[in-house]
């Protein structure tokens, strides 16, 4: 790995890149779009599928491609909120991985255990990941436990923080990722999932997308500017911008919550002339009144 470069770990980001663009080329060709269009599957499967698709989303209308519903999502407000609230969880997100390893090498433990250490956060992300997920998808809201995922994180990074002497007392501050994982990861998952959800239209949910993850990214090339090797081991700045963000994504997703629901009750004084959204040739997406957004 050093014959080319002197820091072998450059290999990482070209051998994990180039299984990327590979497997990106092969999907290209492989993935189907439709249920009618996959040609592996029996017509029994289709018909399966289809009913799936059906009862969960609109996902089996056969859409063409139209630069209206390209529009309709970049004239959309709620994609915006929802980039923004992928927007102020990615810096927390992505930031998180940059001070766990001071933290844990100020507890004083060799570099295996220390490495062994970083698994304990994680592993209580992913107990609050599926947990959070399983409620959430039963009771079909998100914003409340969105925002008590970002409150749960934002207590750690209150405990990060409030640490003056984080190389005396490293346990405090160890004790404070617990809780920033045990936010971040369940409100990230489901932030993520929520346009996913409640944008309708083929085109319009895959600009939705688009928007949401690139307004999101944004936050995180920040966030890796604020976390330098001068800044440690408190991260002063750092944390309280992590901090200020988990804040704002409640804010976030308060007006997002209020917005929805609003949508929703305005909706339902309309009378549906037509019950069935599957029998509509031309489906209007989160447009058509009979549409309900989960908030």
């Amino acid at each position: 790995m050093r014959v080319v470069w002197d820091n072998g770990w450059r290999w990482i980001f070209i051998l994990e890149g180039i299984a990327t663009v590979v497997i990106a080329v092969g999907a290209y060709w492989l993935i189907q779009n439709y249920p009618d269009t996959a040609k592996f599957v029996s017509e029994k499967e289709r018909r399966f599928i289809r009913a799936r698709l059906a009862s969960d989303s609109d996902a089996t209308h056969n859409e063409k491609f139209s630069w209206s519903n390209v529009m309709d999502a970049i004239k959309d407000p709620k994609c915006w909120l929802y980039g923004l609230g992928f927007h102020t969880m990615s810096l927390p997100l992505y930031t998180f991985s940059l001070f766990i390893p001071t933290i844990i090498k100020n507890l004083g433990y060799t570099a295996a255990v220390a490495q062994l250490l970083t698994i304990p956060p994680y592993a209580v992300a992913f107990v609050t990941t599926l947990t959070v997920a399983i409620y959430s998808e039963r009771t079909g809201r998100r914003a409340f436990f969105i925002m008590g995922s970002s409150a749960v994180a934002a207590i750690g990074y209150i405990i990060l923080l409030a640490n003056s002497d984080p190389v005396g007392k490293p346990g405090v501050s160890y004790l404070g990722t617990f809780f920033a994982a045990a936010g971040i990861y369940p409100a990230t998952a489901l932030v993520l999932s929520w346009p996913a959800i409640n944008v309708s239209g083929q085109t319009k949910r895959a600009v939705g997308n688009a928007m949401q993850i690139t307004i999101g990214n944004l936050g995180a090339v920040l966030g890796t500017q604020l976390y330098r090797a001068n800044d440690g081991p408190r991260y002063i700045v750092g944390h309280s911008f992590a901090l200020g963000y988990l804040l704002a994504n409640i804010i976030v997703c308060g007006i997002l919550y209020f917005v929805l629901k609003g949508e929703n009750k305005r909706r339902e004084a309309i009378a549906p002339e037509v019950q069935a959204i599957g029998d509509l040739e031309d489906w209007p997406g989160d447009k058509d009144p009979r549409w309900r957004f989960q908030y």
